[in-house]
């Protein structure tokens, strides 16, 4: 009979490891890697969910790039890719501020922090009401006087800067926090040395700061950047990709799912993966050369 004191330290801790490593790696097998693998095999064939799968090649990667239809949506995701760096800024200044000394400083980080806790689903439908005609927004560009007859989610030329600005309220406090954890890490001693040879606080955040956290910047702008591409929640949730918001996810969904072409949506999904993939390696070599 096998007896599990009879083996050699080594070879138990193998088997421990080998066990407690088997049920994630069959989870992550099962929901990830082969769903993954299941996408790719997909995305070359023609399947509509449930008939025959017939096997078309490139067919559906070359109807993404030429059908107007499809491809239009990546114009969308340019809003939400300047969003992301309008987010980093505002997320970076305050974070900055608040490191040091300021009165109610706690209180800020709360406010500041406070949108991200929030479902987005919460969000998404405080925001409608939010832009709606005569709504809060209309209220207080009424009280300043200025045009309040704007439709903030019913003219296509305006749709995606509203959605990409409700985003960068959403999303903007956990790059603050983070940030700020990254600043708050700095020894108060160089600071002090800095403010002794006369450095005043911009060539604090200059010199001290922010390369102190570039690390850290290159991490939330690969992460705001494969957001931006990967946009769904907010855009679906207030207009349901109505009126030239859809974004490159949203059509996706929607191809696959909504008119049954799983096949062709599952040809977008692996292009949003290579273009994911592709953003986090340039940034990634950037970075790692600058270092």
């Amino acid at each position: 009979m096998f007896k599990f004191s009879n083996l050699s330290y080594k070879r138990q801790r193998t088997f421990i490891i080998i066990a407690f490593l088997l049920v994630p790696m069959t989870l992550l097998v099962t929901f990830s890697f082969l769903p993954v693998a299941n996408m790719f095999w997909y995305s070359f064939t023609d399947w509509n969910g449930y008939s025959e799968k017939n096997l078309v090649g490139f067919e559906n990667y070359i109807t993404v790039f030429t059908d107007p239809e499809y491809f239009r949506v990546f114009a969308v995701s340019l809003y939400y890719f300047a969003g992301t760096f309008v987010q980093m800024a505002i997320a970076l200044y305050f974070a900055t501020i608040l490191s040091f000394s300021v009165k109610f400083k706690n209180l800020f980080k709360g406010l500041l922090f406070f949108p991200y806790l929030l479902n987005g689903v919460a969000i998404g439908f405080m925001f409608v009401l939010f832009f709606r005609p005569d709504g809060a927004l209309d209220i207080v560009l009424q009280f300043l006087g200025l045009q309040t007859d704007l439709l903030w989610l019913g003219n296509p030329d305006i749709i995606n800067i509203s959605l990409a600005g409700t985003s960068i309220w959403r999303y903007m406090g956990f790059n603050f926090i983070i940030f700020l954890g990254a600043i708050s890490s700095i020894s108060k001693e160089i600071y002090e040395a800095a403010e002794i040879d006369g450095a005043s606080k911009w060539h604090q955040f200059r010199y001290i700061i922010l390369p102190s956290i570039k690390m850290i910047v290159s991490l939330n702008l690969i992460l705001a950047i494969s957001g931006a591409l990967s946009a769904f929640e907010i855009p679906y949730i207030m207009t349901g990709g109505s009126n030239g918001s859809a974004t490159f996810v949203i059509q996706t969904v929607d191809t696959a799912f909504k008119y049954g072409k799983v096949g062709l949506g599952s040809a977008m999904a692996v292009i949003l993966l290579i273009i994911v993939v592709i953003v986090t390696v340039i940034q990634r070599k950037f970075f790692s050369e600058e270092d």
